[in-house]
């Protein structure tokens, strides 16, 4: 779809739009079972639908975009599927990378990356640095994530800064600071696709006052024009933060 189309779909001022959108990016392998292919087949699929996402999201108002590749628990998959995963990611930055910086984009990485190879952890250094300066849309990718992870680990990079003095009197924004996303804003809307309702460890401590919504189109067949819909929807969300 072309931006333009993108853009007119979206209704409403750009203050009722959301500024940061999250998705979990749930159904590529179901899409491909369903079809009688292996599930790797969707996985590709669903890559090359993200990258229609990050092309469309500027046109539509969204500044920030972060999604959900590959979870803790992920790696309670298949061998085959794994691997299959990981060379994935790599194609996908390795050969995205030019792309990214061309139109602007500034793509980063959070989740806990040591468990990765040392190929896909350079790589995903090399185009974070790369695209640094570009604003056009913040791109943040969540491999090797899980919202319990990174609180634990935010946990104890707080305590070394109390046990150093750095922070004495420590705030949810000191907490914050010590997160993956730190510096980001919180999203403002999180969607699931695949028709799922849960939110899998995804985000825990920045969506607490994330709208959310849950459609059962899977993942590659989620194109611009349903990401459209959405975001007229949320438009017309009233929210409050707890006020009246």
């Amino acid at each position: 779809m072309a931006a333009e189309t993108a853009q007119a779909l979206v209704s409403g001022s750009p203050e009722q739009r959301p500024r940061h959108v999250a998705i979990i990016m749930d159904g590529n392998g179901r899409w491909a079972t369903e079809r009688g292919w292996p599930r790797l087949v969707g996985h590709r699929r669903g890559a090359e639908r993200v990258k229609q996402i990050v092309r469309a999201c500027p046109d539509m108002g969204v500044n920030w975009l972060t999604v959900y590749a590959f979870s803790t628990e992920n790696w309670k998959r298949s061998t085959e599927e794994v691997l299959g995963l990981m060379k994935i990611f790599r194609r996908y930055i390795q050969y995205e990378a030019q792309g990214m910086a061309a139109e602007g984009v500034r793509m980063r990485f959070i989740g806990g990356r040591e468990r990765l190879d040392a190929k896909l952890q350079a790589l995903m250094s090399s185009i974070e640095a790369r695209t640094a300066g570009n604003t056009r849309l913040n791109l943040t990718v969540a491999i090797n994530y899980g919202g319990r992870d990174e609180i634990t680990r935010a946990t104890a990079r707080l305590a070394k800064k109390i046990a150093s003095g750095e922070v004495t009197d420590p705030t949810e924004a000191d907490f914050a600071a010590c997160l993956d996303t730190a510096g980001q804003p919180d999203p403002d809307l999180v969607i699931r696709t695949s028709g799922e309702t849960r939110t899998s460890n995804f985000l825990p401590w920045q969506a607490a006052y994330a709208e959310y919504e849950f459609t059962p189109t899977l993942w590659p067949d989620f194109t611009p024009d349903r990401l459209a819909e959405i975001l007229d929807r949320f438009g017309l969300r009233d929210r409050r933060f707890g006020g009246v």
